[in-house]
């Protein structure tokens, strides 16, 4: 099952937001926590990636960092402490005009309701890559074709462009940080048990799923599965399921004006008010409310 395909349309109920910044202050920008999942791909310079507790890690030009659920973080051009450094004020703010000792790229989707998605919450907060872009030349193609896009503003076809570019970066992101991983020994997204069920659970969310029709779609015992559904996904059967559900919705809330009722039965509810209960838990926000609140390009 393509875990990476659906994360990836799960974050676009974010809002999407990006900037480049050109810093000349040696003592670097600290990125406070927020609800969501952004990027940094440095363009020139070198500088050190600043966490609140682990070690600081040194990025040069191409490598990419990835704050898989928005935690705080900071860029420095040398080591320090996370809370040393002057916070990054956001917003569509200009670069610093002319050269500059350190230039990067940010990227993010930053969600006003609900979370990032539980995939990438069980990432480790802070992940730094450096892709072969010889290996890779679609990834460099990426990179510029964003940058161009940063460059242009909010012109016509922004609201378009700026989505879909971040998709194709965080997507290229993921893949590349998984095939560093050394897998051996641990449960795999592709085991073909769980991948039955999650294909289950995503191509019909609308089935009355319980553990037991979950555990048989898989062909697995109901205690062997759900505990290795649990360890390979993150949560147990249940939990991604109405996770699913919900995310769904929220995907379907902002594509369609589809009544709330058809919503509802298409995510496997049986009544709008169960529905609308079990999305404002999520949400904080009721499906009419999240609907109502554009979905705006925000700066990175």
């Amino acid at each position: 099952m393509d875990l990476i395909s659906e994360v990836i349309r799960t974050v676009r109920v974010g809002s999407a937001g990006a900037r480049l910044i050109r810093q000349t202050d040696p003592r670097g920008l600290r990125f406070s926590a927020f609800t969501g999942s952004g990027f940094h791909i440095v363009r020139r310079g070198t500088c050190w990636l600043i966490t609140e507790h682990g070690e600081p890690v040194r990025l040069g030009p191409g490598d990419i960092v990835l704050s898989s659920s928005g935690a705080a973080h900071g860029l420095s051009a040398t080591p320090r402490a996370l809370a040393d450094l002057p916070e990054c004020v956001m917003g569509p703010v200009p670069p610093e005009p002319g050269p500059a000792d350190f230039e990067f790229l940010c990227g993010a989707y930053r969600f006003e309701h609900g979370s990032a998605p539980q995939y990438l919450r069980a990432l480790p907060d802070l992940i730094a890559v450096s892709p072969e872009y010889e290996r890779l030349p679609r990834l460099r193609a990426l990179m510029d074709l964003l940058a161009a896009d940063i460059a242009a503003g909010t012109g016509p076809g922004t609201g378009a462009t700026l989505p879909a570019l971040l998709d194709l970066v965080l997507a290229e992101v993921l893949r590349q940080w998984h095939d560093e991983q050394d897998t051996s020994g641990r449960p795999r997204a592709d085991d073909p048990g769980i991948a039955a069920a999650l294909r289950e659970i995503h191509e019909n969310p609308q089935r009355a799923w319980t553990v037991d029709r979950l555990s048989s779609a898989a062909a697995m015992p109901r205690t062997a599965f759900t505990r290795r559904f649990t360890a390979v996904i993150g949560m147990p059967p249940m939990k991604y399921l109405t996770t699913w559900r919900l995310g769904r919705a929220a995907r379907l809330l902002r594509e369609s004006d589809a009544p709330l009722a058809s919503i509802a039965r298409q995510v496997g509810y049986t009544s709008e008010f169960a529905f609308s209960a079990a999305f404002r838990r999520e949400y904080g926000t009721s499906p009419g409310g999240f609907r109502r609140t554009p979905v705006l390009l925000a700066g990175g």
